[in-house]
């Protein structure tokens, strides 16, 4: 048997290092040994969890199961692992309050037959490589933080089109992942309203805020599709306690209703995240008089972060506002006439690519406006993501790119991350892609006009107006 006892002590709570040391899918944060850590099977994380991690042997990689045997909340943790050449046990203790914690780690490895030597000749560089091990945990676990600045990587890559478009692949997401710095920080006692949450990655980035501790109210159209949520969220993350709220949001008078009520309950909003959308090949208009997309895509989310403003301001802040645009926007430069557009050469890619372009513009305005009332701005766009709306709406574009297309979890990290990180709310007005800010407009083409800017909110205030008088 090898033995190996390492202790370190970080300014953080005991019960935010016990959750995020419990859940082996960090492992691949701050230790570089892991080449890739997953959950195996539904349900939060707790005794009898069980995770597969690959880990780096020189050019090769090995995979070890995991299982978690003891699991008592901000106090013990032992996992036991088994692999071809070893099993180990790792009991992990803490001893914290609220601002500092002791970690206790102890290994035991237990060469099986024919890796005896082998395994002891390598004691040294695994002591070695726990010293570096605990040091990296230590700055995971530090609230430390520094603005998100463009990797040398992706400076090259926004250089050129196609390398660009590759970062929106899940290559991008799985090489970008390697230099993120961890995520951390926990969610409790902050309130997340998320708009779109039912499918996609809307859902999971609800999953992924729901196990961070936040506490959610999600925007869905019906009462099936919130039933529906929640049983997946209560079977992912044991949390039962979700708020919904119903509305369809291509809907005017459906917006101002959700915002009433809202206003009403006079609860703090700390984050905002705009993510319902669909993208609509044939045109339609509402029963309002409105252009399906325009509606669901620009109005309703500029309405919703406008008139919630007062309870953004409440919060101790920074408040984080989230728009979720798309890369399609590139290809298009915002044009007035093309938003809320007739039947008459309406293209559902251009529409929807329209609409994501003008929600980053709003991005932009917003950041700057509300600068010096502790709001963050900020948009994303999570790359190209095998969502229902792809396979819906661009089936030809997903059979030639499926084997690329990222996970709804791949997708929805960024927003994860800027409603998470200490590190995303120290920008505004940046467009992110993998946790890092990326141009707006790709290789300075498709700028718009300044008295375009300017146009589109009054037009914006306008068209609702109409749209409510039409059903009043």
């Amino acid at each position: 048997m090898i033995s190996i006892s390492r202790s370190i002590t970080v300014n953080r709570s005991g019960y935010d290092c016990f959750h995020y040391l419990s859940d082996l899918r960090n492992l691949i944060e701050w230790d570089n040994q892991v080449k890739t850590s997953r959950k195996l099977g539904g349900g939060p994380v707790g005794r009898g969890s069980t995770f597969t991690v690959d880990l780096f042997a020189g050019w090769f990689s090995y995979p070890i199961t995991y299982v978690v045997t003891q699991w008592t909340p901000s106090q013990k943790l032992i996992i036991e692992g088994r692999s071809a050449f070893f099993t180990v046990k790792d009991t992990i203790e803490l001893d914290g309050g609220e601002e500092k914690t002791d970690i206790t780690y102890r290994m035991e490895l237990h060469p099986k037959f024919g890796f005896t030597a082998l395994l002891h000749r390598a004691e040294s560089s695994l002591n070695q490589h726990s010293d570096r091990l605990m040091a990296q945990l230590k700055s995971a676990l530090q609230d430390e933080s520094c603005e998100a600045t463009l990797s040398p990587r992706n400076t090259k890559a926004d250089a050129v089109t196609w390398r660009a478009l590759a970062c929106f692949t899940r290559f991008g997401y799985l090489s970008g992942r390697r230099i993120w710095r961890p995520m951390s920080e926990r969610l409790e006692g902050q309130h997340v309203v998320l708009t779109g949450a039912n499918s996609g990655i809307g859902l999971a980035a609800a999953i992924d805020l729901a196990a961070a501790g936040a506490a959610l109210t999600l925007v869905v159209r019906s009462q099936a599709k919130a039933e529906n949520t929640a049983e997946i969220i209560a079977a992912e993350t044991g949390r039962t306690d979700i708020a919904f709220e119903l509305a369809d949001l291509s809907l005017m008078s459906d917006t101002q209703a959700l915002i009433a009520r809202l206003l009403a309950a006079n609860r703090k909003i700390d984050v905002l995240i705009n993510n319902a959308g669909a993208l609509f090949n044939e045109h339609s208009c509402t029963d309002e008089g409105l252009e399906q997309s325009y509606a669901l895509l620009l109005l309703s989310p500029w309405r919703l972060t406008e008139a919630l403003k007062p309870l953004l301001i409440t919060t101790c802040g920074p408040a984080r506002v989230i728009n979720v645009v798309s890369g399609g926007m590139y290809a298009e430069r915002l044009n007035l006439k093309r938003l809320n557009m007739a039947a008459e050469g309406y293209r559902g890619a251009r529409a929807y690519a329209q609409c994501k372009r003008a929600l980053s513009v709003l991005t932009e305005i917003w950041a700057d406006r509300w600068a010096d009332d502790n709001i963050v701005v900020n948009a994303m766009h999570p790359g190209w993501s095998d969502t229902p709306g792809v396979q819906k709406s661009l089936p030809l574009f997903r059979r030639i790119t499926r084997l690329v297309l990222r996970s709804h979890k791949e997708g929805a990290d960024t927003i994860v991350w800027m409603a998470r990180s200490k590190q995303a709310a120290l920008s505004s007005g940046k467009l992110f892609l993998d946790r890092e800010p990326r141009s707006t407009y790709l290789l300075g083409n498709n700028v718009e006009q300044p008295d375009t800017r300017a146009g589109l909110e009054p037009m914006l205030q306008s068209d609702f107006s109409t749209a409510l008088n039409t059903v009043n």
